[in-house]
């Protein structure tokens, strides 16, 4: 009898697949929801953060909260941050969307006003307010889709630090081994094809293909349900090629 495959181990939570807990988590200070004054903050220092790409900007506001958010470029330590609706449209300042002008490059946004921002967070990412229609302000996102999200979400000036970082080659395993084990993802990662019958679906046979349909059902069990799930289609496209 063969042993539980790959996708059934994942699903049972064990300490092998589960990534290592991150240090920070990335927040805006709870005095900037629906604040209109002015708030003053200080770059006390730039971190690592396990699993993250992104450098971890720890500020500290004249009020004496501390919070941390996902470092821009440029940010150094010791620099001064304004954050507020009237505040300049400088880099690493944190404002409203509705404050922003069409054209500027922003991050670490807020799907909805309060949440601590969830869009474009990861290293050298970012997005452009391209337009604002009555409580709405709609976002260029990093993958070209274009979004609406809340004119009150707060946003930070600049593009995230880090960016660049996947042009450079692993060149160890060793590196990659540890890169996926904080992000908790198996590693290697072997073929099923390349695997025994008794431990895959796809497994047996000295040929590197499958040996039957690929695709399964939404409801298949974890046993079977690997390859293509619940597919719209299969195949090559196939048509009439569009004439001038």
């Amino acid at each position: 009898m063969g042993k539980r495959i790959r996708a059934q181990r994942l699903g049972r939570g064990s300490p092998t697949f589960k990534a290592a807990k991150r240090k920070f988590k990335l927040y805006y200070p709870s005095n900037l929801i629906n604040s209109k004054k002015l708030v003053t903050g200080i770059v006390r220092d730039l971190c690592h953060d396990r699993g993250r790409g992104a450098p971890v900007a720890i500020i500290e506001t004249e009020f004496g909260e501390t919070f941390a958010i996902a470092a821009v470029q440029g940010m150094y330590i010791g620099q001064k941050i304004l954050m507020g609706e009237n505040v300049p449209i400088e880099n690493a300042n944190i404002l409203p969307l509705e404050k922003i002008p069409e054209g500027t490059i922003v991050s670490s946004i807020e799907l909805n006003p309060g949440d601590g921002g969830k869009i474009a967070r990861s290293s050298g990412a970012y997005a452009i307010v391209v337009g604002k229609k009555e409580d709405k302000v709609f976002l260029r996102l990093p993958s070209k889709k274009v979004i609406g999200v809340p004119s009150k979400s707060l946003a930070i000036i600049g593009v995230v630090a880090g960016g660049g970082r996947i042009e450079k080659p692993f060149l160890k395993a060793g590196k990659k081994y540890h890169w996926m084990k904080a992000k908790g993802r198996p590693y290697p990662r072997v073929r099923g094809v390349a695997m025994a019958a008794a431990l895959h679906p796809f497994g047996g046979g000295s040929h590197k293909r499958p040996g039957g349909p690929t695709s399964v059902k939404r409801t298949a069990p974890p046993g079977q349900k690997v390859g293509l799930i619940a597919p719209k289609r299969t195949g090559r496209k196939r048509g009439t090629q569009k004439t001038q």
